[in-house]
């Protein structure tokens, strides 16, 4: 068999894995396109997981009690394992993690305040993670919106094709849910309150705006891609629509408007 008919064997193979919801194992099952893609997927995981704990550090110090101190240690640290987790499935598959780590500043961040979609660094994580958070509400209001659209996301890694990033998603998307609610708790105290309703409403203005940049373009050829080779389930749309109803809702209990145009019933364009 001449070595491109054995590669189109190799392929129909991981194919009917994929097809039959069979979870890939193993690099020697993947195509090399599969591969390639699985990694860039990873590698903005893993950068965005470490990003977000390296912007979360300075809140251990400046959050408002004790016991937010420890709530916000503990994220960080949730963060970090997510990080060293998703940094081991590349490891794995032969990336070279702490020559990459040496090579970005995960730290930095921008002082614009809109950068649009694109990338402020060399480094892979979603945009979001360059903005600065500035102020305890700025804080909350990540963990309702950022840490509740990345749940959006990993949703769909959960039943992906690659067995070994499906399991260790599977212990993230738990410990997200326990921040989500840590920020709704406060949202609701914060939103409710006359003193700081306003303050509230102004940053969910601005991170809810941020946080619909992450989920892509509705013309995404990339979204095809990462859905024929199942490792996304469905398309930034539908992950886009969902994360806005939920929301929508959220907000008319917690006594906030929804953002201009940014409604579940108009939904925008983002080129990913």
């Amino acid at each position: 068999m001449t070595r491109r008919a054995s590669s189109k064997v190799a392929e129909q193979k991981m194919f009917e894995k994929i097809q039959s919801g069979d979870p890939i194992e193993d690099a020697s099952e993947m195509t090399p396109e599969y591969k390639e893609v699985l990694m860039h997927l990873l590698l903005m995981q893993a950068d965005s997981e470490l990003s977000g704990a390296y912007g979360y550090v300075p809140w251990i110090m400046r959050a408002p009690t004790v016991q937010e101190k420890l709530i916000v240690a503990n994220i960080v640290k949730d963060e970090v394992r997510h990080a060293k987790a998703v940094f081991g499935l590349l490891a794995d598959l032969g990336f070279d993690v702490q020559a990459h780590l040496d090579s970005q500043n995960l730290g930095a961040r921008v002082s614009e305040s809109d950068i649009g979609t694109k990338r402020a660094g060399t480094d892979m994580r979603v945009n979001i993670f360059y903005y600065p958070i500035e102020t305890w509400t700025d804080f909350i209001m990540f963990n309702f919106c950022m840490d509740r659209g990345a749940g959006h996301q990993l949703g769909d890694v959960l039943t992906c094709s690659y067995g070994p990033w499906a399991r260790v998603v599977q212990g993230i998307f738990e410990e997200e849910v326990t921040h989500i609610a840590h920020g709704d708790t406060w949202v609701k105290r914060l939103a409710q309150n006359p003193e700081t309703h306003d303050e509230c409403q102004e940053a969910f203005n601005k991170w809810y705006l941020r946080t619909l940049k992450i989920f892509g373009s509705d013309k995404s050829t990339k979204n095809e891609l990462y859905r024929k080779l199942g490792l996304k389930k469905r398309t930034n749309s539908e992950v886009r629509n969902a994360f806005m109803a939920e929301v929508s809702q959220l907000a008319t209990v917690c006594n906030l408007s929804m953002p201009g145009l940014y409604t579940p019933q108009t939904p925008v364009e983002h080129q990913k």
